[in-house]
C-alpha cells in the first residue's frame, strides 16, 4: 500500500509527499529528490503535516508513538490491531485528530452509511446477512470491513452483533466483494460493493488526510470524512 499511496499522490495537486518510513535505508527511483527515505519513523514524522499508516501492528506501535510525539495528524488503514494498540490509538486521538478505519473505501463508507438508514428503516421483520468474498490468502474471516458493516447494522437496531450471519467465501485474487441482504418473508433487499483494485485504498486514504489536517483532536471514520457528524 505504500508504494500505491506513493503512485495517488501524484495526482493530487496541493499535496506532497514529504517522506517514507522504510525498513530499510534505500533508495527508490520513483521518489523526487527532496523526499526524505529513513527507517528512523521519527525522522519522517518529523517533516510530515499528516502520517498515514498501512503497515502491520507492529509497526503501528512506533507509528502511534511517533505521531503522539510529534503532534501530527494520523491516518490509520492498519488492520488487526489488538487492544492495547486501540489504546493508544485513543490516546493519540486525545492530543490530534486521527481516521481510523477497517477500509478506506469511499464506497464501502457510503455503503456503511446506506445499510445504516436500511436496518433502522426495516426493522426487525428483516433479517441481516453479510457476504464476503476475498482472495484465498486472507485470513480472517469475517473480513475487518463485513464486520464493521455488521457493527453499524447492530448499532442502529440497537440489537448484539451476534445476530447478524457472516457468509464468508475464499477464491481466487478477488480483491474484496461485500453484500449486504436483508430479507422478510415477503421481499428482499441487496446492497452490494466491489473493489477492482487495491488503488480505491490508497485514493480513501489520500483524501482522509486531505480532510483530517484541518479538525479537532479526535477519533474518526472515513463516514466522516465523507458525510461529517451526521
Amino acid at each position: 500500500m505504500g508504494l500505491a499511496i506513493v503512485h495517488a499522490l501524484q495526482d493530487h495537486d496541493g499535496l506532497r509527499l514529504s517522506g517514507l518510513w522504510v525498513r530499510e535505508r534505500q533508495s527508490l527511483a520513483e521518489l523526487a529528490d527532496d523526499v526524505l527515505v529513513s527507517s528512523d519513523i521519527n525522522q519522517v514524522a518529523a517533516v510530515a503535516d499528516v502520517i498515514i499508516d498501512f503497515s502491520l501492528p507492529e509497526g503501528a506501535v512506533e507509528v502511534l508513538s511517533a505521531a503522539l510525539r510529534h503532534k501530527k495528524p494520523l491516518v490509520c488503514g492498519v488492520s488487526g490491531l489488538g487492544e492495547a494498540q486501540i489504546a493508544d490509538l485513543d490516546a493519540l486521538a486525545r492530543v490530534v485528530p486521527v481516521v481510523y478505519d477497517r477500509n478506506m473505501s469511499l464506497g464501502v463508507a457510503v455503503l456503511e452509511r446506506i445499510a445504516r438508514q436500511a436496518a433502522e428503516s426495516l426493522g426487525a421483520d428483516f433479517e441481516v446477512e453479510i457476504q464476503e468474498t476475498h482472495h484465498i490468502h486472507k485470513l480472517d474471516a469475517p473480513s475487518g470491513t463485513a464486520l464493521k458493516l455488521g457493527a453499524a447494522i447492530s448499532e442502529a437496531r440497537g440489537i448484539d452483533p451476534d445476530h447478524i450471519h457472516y457468509a464468508v467465501e475464499r477464491r481466487g485474487e478477488v480483491a474484496g466483494d461485500h453484500t449486504v441482504v436483508f430479507s422478510s418473508s415477503n421481499e428482499s433487499l441487496t446492497l452490494g460493493h466491489s473493489v477492482t483494485t487495491r488503488q480505491v485504498f490508497a485514493a480513501g486514504a489520500i483524501r482522509a488526510a486531505r480532510w483530517v489536517v484541518g479538525q479537532n483532536p479526535g477519533r474518526y471514520q472515513m463516514r466522516h470524512v465523507l458525510f461529517g457528524n451526521t
